[in-house]
């Protein structure tokens, strides 16, 4: 179990570094006449959270979120907020809990980069999965609102949200590995075997063609915005990575907690070493089985190779986040992650698929 206090650690907001610093001036003037409530002058706050694009909350009469590109060098096709901001729009008309739109500015002359806002939504956020200090009833109905809005996600109709064209309808699996595996190369600090391994294996192991839904990319509770005083989801964060595709692939990734191993610096939230049970966590399996159940399917196809995907795509990320420290980049000024842990979810990605059968 890891050490280090991860709630602490990415809890509440603090000054923004010199390097994420905004011309509250310019930015000022931009959004006053925009944005009700707010007016000129406002204080800036960055949330600690987070390690891609850089979050803010303006503080006025109001208060406001604004959520921006990084500036500086970054991976191509990377911290695509435009598209974040294009869902959350098209979700909140549909009334699925996502920040309310209010903005979006391409004009770099502002701040320095694209950056749009949206309401401010209070509530909790919980950063490790066993949610410490909450009794076990409200746990299990925590994980059982996170598990039905997952499947209300996957259940919309696409066409109708006004998203027909927000990906390919066929080819996720492919294009999604390719993408992966560039901004891996893209990212990549040293030579890790494994990873070599998964690139070259994964192409040959690509499942039949599941329907394009509507997917998160990085749906966890660490992305979730808990009600005050009741275990409800207020607000899902974060869909810089959302698009269509394959849902068990959306599923996996979301089950890190059950199938990540446990970090000594705190990098990850594992559930490994907990009593389930005793603190009212559902297991993997009958968290998986509760989604089935919601949406009327039979249990996920290919499992091992989804769960092995998965794995591989967070190594990938997690050397993204290592190359964005590298270049200064990073959003968050803490860094939990290192280079072993690239290493360490690639050799259990290897091991997941090496036991597939497909």
């Amino acid at each position: 179990m890891s050490t280090t206090n991860r709630q602490a650690l990415y809890s509440g907001t603090e000054p923004p570094p010199e390097h994420l610093k905004l011309d509250t001036g310019t930015l000022g003037r931009y959004l006053a006449p925009r944005l009700a409530g707010l007016g000129e002058h406002f204080a800036v706050e960055k949330f600690r959270g987070g390690q891609s694009n850089p979050t803010y909350r303006l503080t006025g009469e109001a208060t406001y979120v604004l959520r921006r590109r990084p500036p500086g060098p970054l991976v191509p096709s990377a911290h695509a907020i435009d598209r974040e901001y294009r869902v959350m729009s098209a979700l909140s008309k549909a009334g699925f809990p996502v920040p309310k739109p209010h903005l979006y500015c391409e004009d770099e002359s502002i701040i320095g980069s694209a950056f749009y806002v949206v309401s401010y939504c209070a509530g909790r956020v919980f950063w490790n999965a066993e949610l410490e200090g909450v009794a076990p009833a409200e746990r299990s109905a925590i994980y059982a609102d996170m598990n039905t809005r997952l499947a209300q996600l996957h259940a919309f109709d696409v066409d109708a949200l006004g998203l027909a064209d927000f990906g390919p309808r066929a080819g996720y699996l492919a294009r999604n590995l390719s993408r992966w595996s560039k901004i891996y190369r893209q990212s990549e600090l040293v030579a890790l075997p494994d990873m070599d391994w998964l690139i070259e294996r994964l192409p040959e192991l690509l499942t039949p063609e599941e329907p394009a839904l509507l997917l998160h990319g990085d749906y966890g509770l660490y992305n979730l915005v808990i009600a005050p005083d009741q275990p409800r989801i207020d607000a899902i964060l974060d869909w810089e990575i959302s698009t269509l595709g394959d849902r068990w692939v959306d599923l996996a990734h979301h089950l890190r907690a059950w199938w990540e191993p446990p970090d000594p610096r705190g990098a990850a939230t594992s559930l490994h070493g907990f009593d389930l049970r005793a603190l009212g966590i559902p297991s993997l399996d009958h968290y998986v089985g509760a989604y089935c159940r919601t949406l009327g399917v039979s249990e996920p196809p290919h499992w091992r190779f989804y769960l092995g995907f998965a794995q591989f795509r967070l190594a990938a990320m997690v050397q993204g986040i290592l190359k964005r420290a590298s270049l200064g980049t990073a959003s968050n000024r803490v860094m939990l992650h290192r280079q072993e842990r690239v290493a360490e979810i690639a050799a259990l990605a290897r091991a997941t698929i090496a036991g597939a059968t497909i």
